[in-house]
Order: structure tokens, then sequence, then C-alpha cells
């Protein structure tokens, strides 16, 4: 007798990324992993658009999915009091192999491109952006590719909304807080950790506008346990209240979700935009172009790149 499984079932998510993961495909998730960490650290990418790009999204979306669940079962199980049996077994159904090698090397990365990246681009803006600004705008097409069928009249007005509001949120200036209250970290925490799984927003540039991008920085600078702590739970708690949502639609309204995906990482490259003023005006291109414009095609090769590398480990797998 064939079963039947829930798309919301934990056991469905194992199987629904069409791979099955081994401690042997660690190494490589690893390296996975840190590049959606160093996407994050960027203020205007998002750790998603790197996901969706390398071929991660759904498996993670499942595996994160699966691991919220299994919180919830402990939890739920210890509060009406039916022991930790039920948590235990939803534990043991997390895809460890996956999650664990892409949640490490993302947390490794991220760490070590705050102190890296975020300088560079301070300190050379136009060249910086102008890469990040090339390799987003062919990642438009990744989620393009993955829509079950043709564009159609309502798709067109749901990329045009998403488009014109990430273009909008970009444009938001940065806000100024020096010292935050620790609820304030833990719900800026819970809002910017959203960006991870949701590609064309980037999680660095709302930690920017909430005036929480330096603080952090600060905080990991200086070891500041406390502060770390609060907006670590912050982070999830939003994640396990948004992960849910996220999956139900991946699996349930595919269409509609890739083509809003589309049209946030079509919005999003406002904030990318080589030329633009500290209050993220945008301006005219100044001085050479022939630069930023070989450095963005750079960029948008090096996706592609990864793009074809991705279709055809698909094909293989």
């Amino acid at each position: 007798m064939t079963t039947q499984h829930d798309a919301s079932s934990p056991r469905h998510a194992t199987s629904s990324s069409g791979r099955a993961s081994t401690w042997a495909s660690a190494p490589l998730n690893v390296v996975r992993g840190g590049l959606v960490g160093a996407a994050e650290s960027v203020p205007g990418i998002s750790g998603g658009t790197i996901a969706l790009v390398i071929g991660l999204y759904d498996q993670l979306i499942d595996a994160a999915s699966q691991l919220v669940h299994a919180g919830r079962e402990l939890v739920t199980g210890v509060v009406r009091g039916r022991g930790v049996g039920p948590g235990i077994r939803a534990v043991k159904d997390v895809n460890w192999p996956f999650l664990v090698p892409v949640l490490g090397g993302m947390a490794v990365v991220l760490l070590l491109s705050l102190k890296l990246i975020a300088p560079l681009l301070e300190s050379h803006p136009v060249p910086t952006r102008a890469v990040f600004f090339g390799m987003i705008a062919v990642s438009i097409a990744v989620p393009l590719r993955m829509l079950p069928r043709r564009f159609g009249l309502l798709d067109t007005v749901l990329f045009l909304a998403a488009a014109a509001a990430a273009f909008v949120l970009t444009g938001l200036p940065a806000a100024e807080v020096d010292e935050p209250q620790l609820w304030y970290v833990f719900i800026g925490a819970a809002i910017a950790i959203n960006a991870l799984v949701l590609p064309g927003v980037s999680g660095s540039f709302l930690l920017l506008v909430m005036g929480l991008y330096v603080p952090v920085q600060h905080a990991i600078d200086q070891r500041d346990l406390g502060f770390v702590a609060v907006f670590a739970l912050g982070a999830l708690v939003g994640l396990g209240s948004f992960v849910k949502l996220l999956r139900w639609l991946l699996h349930n309204r595919r269409q509609g979700t890739m083509v809003v995906l589309s049209g946030l990482m079509l919005g999003s490259l406002r904030s990318l935009w080589p030329w633009q003023s500290e209050s993220h005006a945008l301006l005219a291109p100044t001085g050479s172009v022939a630069g930023p414009l070989l450095l963005a095609l750079a960029g948008a090769g090096v996706v592609l790149l990864a793009i074809l590398w991705e279709s055809r480990a698909s094909r293989d797998a």
C-alpha cells in the first residue's frame, strides 16, 4: 500500500528537495553555506538569492521547517504532559547531514565577511557595488526558470508590485541608533533574519535601515554576549514564525511565490546601483564607467557559471 504524505509533514520535507543528503556531502555544503553567509554580510544582497543560485533554496527551507517542527514538538510535548518522545522523533527526522554543514559554513563566513567585505564596501563603494549588481541582475533568471508554468497577466502584476515594493524599501535612509534597547535588538533580528530565506531582501540592509548594522558589528567585535544572545533569540523566533509559511507557499503556491521572489530581486537592484549618495539617493555615473561595467560583467559571469554548474549537477543527480 502506498502512503500519501501531506505537504506540511516533516517527513515529506526530507524528500521534497529530490536529493538525499549524506555526511559525505558535508564539505561541499559547508562551502555553499559559506557563500550564503558571505551574501548576508553585504547590504543589498540576500542570502536567499545566493541559495537559489547554488541550488540550496528548497532544501534549506524544508530543513529549516523540519527544525522548527521539532522544536515545537519538544515544547508542546512537555507543556501538555506528553513527554519528549514525539519531539525526539521529530529531531531525528531533521535533515542534519545537510543542515549542520550549511549553517556552520554560513555562520563562520558571515562573521569573517563582516570584517572583510563590509569595510571593502565602505572604502571602494562603486567597484564593489558594480560586482554585486551584475551578480544579482543575472540571478533574477533563477526563480524565473523555476516557474511551473508560463508567465500570465496576474504574474506580471505580482512581479511589478514586488519589484516596486523592493525598490521603495531599499531607498529608505539608514537610521542611527547608538545604544539600542535589547527589546529593539530582538525585534530587529526577528525581522532581518527573514531576509535570509527571502531572495531580493537583504538582512544587512534591513539592519542598516533599523540602525542595528553597526551595533551588531560592535557587539561581535567586543564579544558582548548578552547583546548577541538576544539577537540570536530574536532571529530564531522570527525565522520559526516565517519559514513554515514560506515552505507552504513553495509547495502549494509555487508559481506566485517564484514570481514575487523574482520581482523582489529586480527591485533590490536599486541598493546595488554603483553610484549613490550616503542617503541612498541614486546618482548618474561619474568618472570612468568602463571599470565598473567590466566588474559588473565579471560578477554576472561568475553567477552564470554557478547557474550552469547547478543545472548540470541537477541533471547528473
